[in-house]
C-alpha cells in the first residue's frame, strides 16, 4: 500500500471538498469528528426507515450538479426521483439536504447553500448545529423557504433550570415533509457527541 493511501486510510491526509457555488469553487477541510458522526447518524437513521420506498439516502459521497455554476457536495441528502441519478453524481434537486455546520462553511450553508437549494426546488432543507446540538428545518412552500421549526437538544443542566411550562415546549421528535409514516428523534441525531 502507498504511503499516501495509507495517511488517507489512518486519517492523517483528507483531500479538501471542492463545491462550485455561483460560479465560484470554495474549497473546506474534511469534516471535524462531530461532524461526521452527525451526519452519519441522519444518514443512518433514513437508510433505516427507506426500506422498501424509493428514495435513496447519500452521506458526504455524491456531487450535486444544480446548474453549470452550481455543483454541492452536501452532508447527507435522499433522492427520491432515481432518474437524476447518474454514475458521476446527482443532477437534478434532491427531496432533503441536511448540511452540517462547520466553522469555515457556516456562513455559506446559512446563505449561499439555502438561496441556492431554494432556488433550485430541494423541498426540505436542514441546517444542523454541532455545537448547539440544534437543527433549523425549512420546508419549501410556494418556492421559498420557509422555518418549520428549529428543534435543540439542550443539556441536562439548561433543562434543569426551566419551568415546568419551559420543559414542556421541548421537542424532541418531529417529522419530515416528505413522509408522514415516520419521525427523527433529535436525541439519535446527536447521539454520542461531546
Amino acid at each position: 500500500m502507498s504511503n499516501l493511501a495509507q495517511e488517507i486510510i489512518n486519517g492523517i491526509k483528507q483531500e479538501p471538498r471542492k463545491e462550485l457555488i455561483d460560479g465560484i469553487w470554495y474549497m473546506s477541510p474534511g469534516p471535524s469528528v462531530n461532524h461526521a458522526h452527525v451526519a452519519f447518524n441522519i444518514g443512518a437513521f433514513f437508510k433505516s426507515k427507506f426500506k422498501g420506498k424509493p428514495c435513496r439516502v447519500f452521506v458526504d459521497s455524491l456531487d450535486v450538479h444544480l446548474s453549470e455554476n452550481d455543483i454541492f457536495v452536501p452532508d447527507v441528502m435522499i433522492v427520491c426521483n432515481k432518474d437524476i441519478i447518474k454514475p458521476k453524481g446527482i443532477y437534478g434537486a434532491p427531496d432533503l439536504i441536511a448540511e452540517v455546520l462547520s466553522p469555515r462553511s457556516s456562513r455559506r450553508d446559512k446563505i449561499d447553500k439555502y438561496n441556492t437549494y431554494e432556488k433550485y426546488g430541494v423541498k426540505e432543507y436542514w441546517i444542523v448545529d454541532t455545537k448547539n446540538k440544534s437543527i433549523e428545518v425549512y420546508w419549501l412552500e410556494g418556492g421559498k423557504y420557509r422555518l418549520s421549526n428549529e428543534y435543540i437538544l439542550y443539556p441536562q443542566s439548561e433543562i434543569d433550570d426551566m419551568t415546568d411550562e419551559e420543559k414542556a415546549t421541548i421537542v424532541y421528535e418531529f417529522k419530515t415533509s416528505l413522509f408522514d409514516d415516520f419521525t427523527i428523534d433529535i436525541r439519535e441525531v446527536f447521539e454520542d457527541i461531546d
